[in-house]
C-alpha cells in the first residue's frame, strides 16, 4: 500500500496548525506561499477531506482538520523522540513526556515529583496538562498524553487505573475564620457559613454530591466556580469556606485544612494509563517514581495520605 503524501506534508500542516497562517507557514519550512499551497491541498486530495477552512484573515482547522492534527502531532513526537533515541548522541538527545494531572494534585505531589526527577533526567521535557478528571482520563485514552494522575475510576475500556493513595477531603478557612479553632468540622456546621462550591462538572463535586446524596447536610452555595484555585482564591479573599481534598492546601500559608466529619468523604488517587501500548522508557521511569514516591506496589493495598500532602515524598 502506498502512502499518497510524505512526511514533508505533514510537517507542513503541523506548522500550519501551530501558527494559524499561510505565509507564517510557508516561511517557517522555507517555501514560497503558493509551493506551501500546493502541498496542503496536495495533503487534502489525498485524504478526500478538507482540513482548513481559508478567509482573508485567518486560517483555522476544520472538525476533521482537528482530529487529524492530534494524531499527526502524536505521530510526528514519537518518530522525532525514535531518531533522537537512535542517534544515541547524550548532548542533543531529549525526550518528552505529557503528564496530565487534575490540578489539586500539582502541589503537595506532582511538584516535588517533577524537581526529583529533573536530577536524574535534566534533558527530558515535562508537559504537564492540569485538567478535571474525566479530561485527565481522556488526554490518556486518546494518547494526548503518556499517563496520568486523577480520582472517580470511571469505566474506560482503553485505559487502566492504579489506586496510589487515598485522602480525605478537608474544610479550607482561613486561620482567623471561627471555624480553624475546631479541631474537626462537621458538615452540618456549616450551614450558617457561606459555602464556595465547585462547579458540577467537577470530578470533586461528583465525590461530594454522591457523598452527601439524600441527606440535609448539602451546605448553602454563596459561590460556585469551575476550579480549585478559583475555589481556594475566594477562601483567602475572606468570602467563605469550601470543601477541597486535603493535598489541594499543601504548601499554602494562607489556608487551614479541618477535617470534615458525619460523613467523612475520601477520594482514591491513581495513575492511569493506556491498556494498549508500553510507556517510553522516560515516561515509565516517571510513571515508576510516582509508584516508588507513594509507597504503593502494584500487589498491595492502598495506604492513608498524610492530611497535609506532604509526606509521601
Amino acid at each position: 500500500m502506498s502512502i499518497p503524501f510524505d512526511i514533508d506534508d505533514l510537517i507542513a500542516f503541523r506548522t500550519l496548525a501551530e501558527l494559524g497562517s499561510f505565509r507564517k507557514a510557508a516561511a517557517a519550512v522555507h517555501l514560497s506561499q503558493p509551493a506551501y499551497s500546493r502541498r496542503i491541498d496536495k495533503l487534502e486530495r489525498a485524504l478526500g477531506v478538507r482540513l482548513v477552512e481559508r478567509t482573508t484573515r485567518r486560517v483555522t482547522l476544520t472538525a476533521a482538520g482537528r482530529e487529524f492534527e492530534r494524531k499527526m502531532r502524536v505521530l510526528l513526537d514519537d518518530l522525532d523522540n525514535a531518531l533522537l533515541a537512535i542517534r544515541g548522541d547524550p548532548a542533543t538527545r531529549g525526550d518528552r513526556v505529557t503528564l496530565a494531572c487534575v490540578p489539586s494534585v500539582l502541589p503537595g505531589l506532582v511538584a516535588p515529583m517533577l524537581a526529583r526527577y529533573r536530577q536524574s533526567h535534566p534533558r527530558v521535557q515535562v508537559i504537564v496538562l492540569d485538567v478535571k478528571s474525566n479530561e485527565v482520563r481522556e488526554a490518556v485514552s486518546q494518547a494526548d498524553a503518556d499517563f496520568g494522575l486523577s480520582f472517580v475510576d470511571m469505566p474506560d475500556g482503553n485505559v487502566e487505573f492504579a489506586p496510589l493513595f487515598d485522602e480525605a477531603f478537608v474544610l479550607a478557612c482561613r486561620a482567623d475564620h471561627a471555624l480553624s479553632e475546631h479541631a474537626s468540622v462537621a458538615w452540618a456546621e456549616l450551614g450558617s457559613h457561606a459555602f464556595i462550591a465547585l462547579a458540577r462538572t467537577s470530578g470533586n463535586r461528583l465525590v461530594l454530591d454522591r457523598a452527601l446524596a439524600g441527606s440535609a447536610l448539602q451546605p448553602r452555595v454563596a459561590y460556585e466556580v469551575q476550579t480549585g484555585a478559583a475555589a481556594l482564591a475566594l477562601v483567602e479573599a475572606g468570602l467563605g469556606v469550601a470543601a477541597m481534598p486535603a493535598a489541594a492546601l499543601a504548601g499554602n500559608p494562607k489556608l487551614v485544612g479541618r477535617p470534615l466529619r458525619d460523613p467523612e468523604v475520601r477520594r482514591t488517587v491513581g495513575l492511569i494509563r493506556r491498556r494498549a501500548g508500553a510507556l517510553s522508557a522516560s515516561a515509565a521511569q516517571l510513571y515508576g517514581l510516582f509508584q516508588q514516591a507513594c509507597r504503593v506496589p502494584c500487589d498491595e493495598s492502598v495506604p492513608t495520605a498524610s492530611p497535609t500532602g506532604t509526606d509521601w515524598c
